[in-house]
């Protein structure tokens, strides 16, 4: 299969549409687009771009789509944009909070993050919504993986408190350093 065939325009607005209320329609398919993205590395960066272009258009259209934002959520992440994920994935479950696939792949992105407590409980949250026994073993698997990272350490801490106060002694330790060098 070519490049060329996996990233069809999502989105056909015909000029004439443009011009009268149609527009506010979208003019695609309610399904979600195919995804280009089944081995990340042979995906070129241009068809990418494109993907994403074409994601941003659609959702534009169908803001309420958490499908089709979770889909600019992985292209994303698949273009090593992590913030524009976050968001894209948190406006997707918070479009459709019952929506299975979003709420996976909201919470892989925190796992992959290594935010794995915050991975945790999304992922718990989308074993709840899980209404297939493969949407079950999708979520059981990754929970599974998420609790293995757990017991063997591999978690960013999670930062409860506030920085102010180290950072301020840090500071005055700096000040009493130069007033002792320079102030003679």
């Amino acid at each position: 299969m070519t490049t060329e065939l996996m990233a069809p325009a999502l989105l056909e607005v015909s000029p004439a549409a443009l011009a009268t209320d149609e527009a506010a329609v979208p003019a695609y398919p309610r399904r979600l687009p195919p995804v280009p993205w089944r081995d990340p590395h042979s995906v070129p960066p241009a068809l990418l771009q494109k993907y994403i272009a074409d994601l941003e258009k659609a959702c534009e259209f169908d803001p309420a789509s958490a499908g089709l934002r979770t889909c600019l959520g992985m292209a994303y992440a698949m273009n090593f944009q992590v913030y524009k994920s976050m968001d894209a994935l948190e406006a997707a479950v918070a479009a459709e909070p019952d929506h299975f696939y979003a709420q996976l792949k909201y919470a892989e992105l925190h796992y992959r993050l290594r935010a794995l407590i915050k991975a945790e409980k999304e992922t718990a949250r989308a074993l709840e919504l899980a209404n297939t026994p493969w949407e079950f073993t999708l979520a059981r698997r990754q929970l599974q993986e998420i609790r293995t990272l757990m017991r063997a350490g591999t978690q960013k801490p999670e930062w409860t408190k506030s920085l102010r106060m180290p950072a301020l002694v840090l500071m005055a330790m700096a000040v009493v350093l130069c007033l002792m060098i320079y102030g003679r």
